[in-house]
């Protein structure tokens, strides 16, 4: 009963999905380019809120913990285990105030409304992942960016999304470059339990009645570790440990 219940619901939110995006898109464009920055970054918000929304089409509930103990002034390494593209809207919404930046693969920077936009124009970086030439600049880059202004990189070091939840091993090449670049950091390692269960069939039907629980935990200081081996180590237990199947 609820695979067939699925379908029906699943046509609901893609089409609230995609009206979402093509709505946004330019609204995005106007903000962006009339008033810049904080503007634009509004209206990124509303529409990370909007997605979150379409998303109860399907009964997804989400609970997001975090430490109250993150800095407010410094910028923040926000090291995740990944799942679905369903983690990077939850992780806007409720980080907003942080001000997170993503380090996405090329390919979504062209041809998706509302999300190629932001990611060119919105502070991410972009790289391709079979070319260290390009990728490995673009990440010093994004870290310098991050450090200068503030912000939060996300990134998700496994590299490839979880298809049945269980963490994968760290490719820690681009959070050594990230820690390097963004020395003033505090790194908060996030756990996100449940994400994969909204596409265990495929992109078609969804899964419904999934609770997406997203933990992030205490924030790590990078100078309290000589050892930066250590420190990488601390950092990929922390996460996987609050990944529960």
């Amino acid at each position: 009963m609820s695979k067939l219940l699925s379908y029906p619901l699943s046509v609901l939110y893609y089409l609230a999905f995609g009206i979402t995006l093509v709505v946004f898109h330019p609204i995005q464009w106007f903000c962006f380019n009339v008033f810049g920055y904080s503007a634009h970054k509004t209206s990124v918000d509303v529409l990370q809120f909007c997605l979150i929304q379409c998303l109860r089409i399907l009964g997804t509930r989400f609970t997001f913990e975090m430490s109250k103990n993150i800095p407010q002034d410094r910028p923040l390494i926000l090291v995740s285990n990944h799942q679905s593209m369903y983690d990077i809207s939850p992780i806007m919404w409720y980080m907003r105030k942080h001000h997170p930046k993503f380090i996405s693969k090329i390919e979504l920077g062209k041809g998706i409304p509302s999300v190629s936009y932001n990611l060119r124009h919105g502070g991410s970086a972009l790289i391709d992942r079979k070319n260290p030439r390009q990728s490995l600049p673009a990440i010093m880059k994004f870290g310098e960016y991050i450090e200068s202004n503030k912000r939060t990189a996300v990134i998700f070091p496994e590299g490839t999304r979880s298809k049945d939840g269980t963490p994968k091993r760290f490719q820690t090449k681009g959070l050594e470059i990230l820690l390097k670049k963004i020395p003033s950091a505090a790194v908060l390692p996030l756990s996100i339990n449940n994400s994969w269960k909204l596409v265990k069939n495929g992109a078609f039907p969804m899964g419904i009645g999934i609770h997406l629980k997203f933990k992030v935990h205490e924030p790590i200081e990078i100078a309290t570790f000589a050892d930066k081996s250590e420190l990488l180590q601390t950092i990929e237990q922390t996460v996987s440990e609050g990944v529960h199947n």
